[in-house]
């Protein structure tokens, strides 16, 4: 759906995007994630024209998106809709208009029984059919951004773009609007674009992820597996450390995937083994209904050749933190 190729941003000497590479394929939900100033908007409106790149090449559906086209540009954006942080949502208009607006701006009429069935269909869909005459003042923010979604989706777009769309919501609303989008995404078939500095965003619904640090793409993959055994860049992201581990012995870290998971490995290999360990430090996450997680245990170095024969059998990620005699 969506190939970008060494894709370069820059403001006047400022660098924004540095060679960004990445294929977002049809009907995935896709996120785009890292601190605030890495490229994650600036790479977004890229995507769908609203800004020009100055090198490489963005390709939607094997159409390149260029601003010096804009005949070309304008279809390509009716195929994408695009959700922001602050709803920008008219306050003269109800909900019924604002998700009308895009229909208006290109020409089509929005008070035929087919235009109102379509808007009302929409607005069911978000859960707001008894707040369709409703003002934005009117609407908490999380239902504000429900009537943006609704509004994105209007022109039957194939591709839906967030900016930071759950930013402004707290916690709960968050894994509503979220759980929306996957909805829409299953019943719709939409690539959808995640950009966020949120953690959570991507755990609950992105089933790929590339991390941006200084307009560069420095990991790509499933969620699970740059935050359950991140690079250096990333765990810095995350803030997460392992806390103060102890100097003497080994320790090890061990990363627990869908295979392994459920498995009771530590009890299984104290009691099979017949050793004794600490555990240090540990962490579990739920990934999309999955459970993934790490923890570092405190070995004796006599014990280390059987300790990680053991993990490699039961097919347990894991990797030595330090060896200290």
């Amino acid at each position: 759906m969506i190939e970008l190729k060494n894709v370069q941003k820059s403001f006047a000497d400022l660098q924004v995007l540095n060679g960004v590479s990445m294929t977002i394929q049809d009907h995935e939900i896709y996120g785009i994630i890292g601190q605030s100033g890495a490229g994650k908007s600036t790479l977004l409106r890229c995507i769908n024209g609203l800004e020009s790149y100055n090198g490489g090449e963005i390709l939607v559906d094997g159409e390149p998106v260029s601003v010096h086209d804009r005949q070309s540009l304008r279809q390509l954006q009716k195929k994408m809709g695009m959700i922001f942080q602050n709803f920008n949502l008219l306050n003269r208009l109800d909900v019924y208009d604002n998700v009308a607006l895009p229909m208006k701006f290109w020409g089509m009429k929005t008070k035929t029984p087919e235009a109102k069935k379509k808007i009302e269909g929409l607005i069911e869909l978000v859960g707001l059919s008894d707040k369709i005459h409703a003002r934005p003042r009117e609407l908490s923010g999380g239902q504000k951004q429900r009537v943006a979604i609704a509004r994105a989706l209007v022109l039957d777009p194939e591709i839906l773009l967030c900016d930071e769309a759950t930013s402004a919501l707290d916690p709960a609303i968050t894994r509503e609007i979220l759980s929306l989008l996957q909805e829409i995404n299953r019943k719709m078939g939409l690539t959808i674009i995640v950009v966020t500095h949120q953690m959570e965003v991507v755990k609950q619904i992105c089933e790929r992820v590339s991390f941006l640090k200084g307009g560069s793409v420095l990991a790509e993959g499933k969620p699970e597996e740059l935050f359950v055994r991140p690079i250096p860049e990333v765990k810095q992201f995350l803030q997460e450390e392992s806390g103060h581990l102890p100097s003497d012995g080994v320790n090890i870290q061990l990363f627990f995937t869908n295979e392994s998971s459920d498995e009771p490995v530590i009890t299984m290999m104290a009691r099979e083994l017949g050793i004794d360990f600490s555990i240090c430090w540990a962490k579990l996450e739920d990934f999309r209904s999955s459970i993934f997680g790490s923890l570092v245990i405190n070995i004796h170095a006599e014990d280390q050749q059987k300790v990680c024969g053991y993990l490699d059998e039961k097919k347990v990620l894991w990797e030595v933190l330090n060896d200290v005699d």
